[in-house]
């Protein structure tokens, strides 16, 4: 069988560690496009919130998948593999190289490796979950999915219920850990994947977190989430940003309160990333900044001293 020339470059790291600014770098210099693996840019109206790349960006490169759908969308990890897929085919059509970036673990593992044949929904248990978390919260789910595994618990979105309920359901129908069953083989691509990931000092990207919470605020965060309060329900708002401003809005919170806990919960966000990341033995890591390091890196797993000339 010959090897596909076809190539995906998949940049991660956690939340503000500069991802995008290498995405860009990188696609300019192999004329490629980019695909977000970003499970909540994908929607439309949230580009302070969930961090769109700048217009300028935007401009500068051909990207997918960003502001794509509505906020009342329903958009699940199986259904990102087949629409990503599709659109790697026809983007591979006209270019040699796509670049894949975020910092959604599951978006990038269902891009790469494909999703495993899990166990259908069971209504039933769907239904009282729900009931479950109207009536005690995401913390009771929370607890029993510790409980029942606690490997997956460390790495789960903890603001994300459609998760956490999916996790536990898993976990009831099949009697075994979520995160054992989601071991399965990986599917085969028709293309090279070579995933390369940005890290820098946990204080420094810490510090990076604040201040970018801070340039969302001065950008106008609260408007933004004013706007889509109408959809707070959603699944495309149950994150960091939205979440904590909703609640100011319901007077749980003061402003200054709400802001404190977007920067403490983007923090425990990126943890968990760095988490689930480091598990990844196929990723190379790079400081920020290393992008001549990166790219001679990519040339060699492509075995080519030059694929931009």
């Amino acid at each position: 069988m010959t090897m596909s020339t076809k190539r995906l470059i998949v940049v991660v790291g956690a939340t503000a560690s500069g991802k995008t600014d290498l995405s860009i770098a990188l696609a300019r210099y192999y004329n490629a496009p980019i695909i977000s693996t970003d499970s909540r840019q994908v929607y439309k109206g949230l580009p302070i919130g969930t961090a769109y790349p700048s217009e300028e960006q935007l401009q500068m490169v051909e990207h997918h998948f960003i502001g794509e759908l509505e906020l009342t969308e329903n958009f699940n990890c199986g259904e990102y593999e087949k629409q990503a897929l599709e659109r790697l085919e026809k983007l591979f059509k006209k270019h040699e190289t796509v670049v894949a970036v975020g910092g959604s673990g599951l978006y990038i593992r269902a891009l790469c490796e494909g999703m495993d044949d899990l166990p259908e929904a069971d209504e039933a248990l769907r239904a009282e979950l729900m009931s479950r978390l109207q009536n005690e919260g995401l913390d009771s789910l929370l607890a029993q999915l510790k409980e029942l595994d606690a490997e997956f618990y460390e790495v789960v979105d903890r603001q994300n219920p459609a998760r956490v309920m999916r996790a536990l359901e898993v976990c009831l129908v099949s009697g075994c850990k979520y995160s054992q069953l989601r071991k399965s083989e990986r599917k085969e691509r028709d293309f090279q994947i070579v995933k390369v990931g940005v890290t820098m000092p946990r204080e420094e990207l810490y510090d990076r977190i604040n201040r970018r919470v801070n340039i969302m605020v001065e950008a106008g965060l609260e408007a933004e989430a004013r706007a889509v309060l109408p959809y707070r329900n959603c699944n495309s708002l149950r994150t960091v940003g939205y979440v904590e401003m909703f609640d100011y809005f319901d007077g749980k919170t003061t402003f200054e309160q709400a802001v404190e806990l977007i920067k403490r919960n983007s923090r425990h966000y990126a943890k968990r990333q760095i988490t689930w990341f480091g598990r990844d033995k196929d990723i190379a890591w790079f400081n920020r900044g290393e992008e001549e390091q990166i790219v001679k890196y990519i040339d060699e797993q492509f075995g080519e001293s030059d694929i931009n000339s």
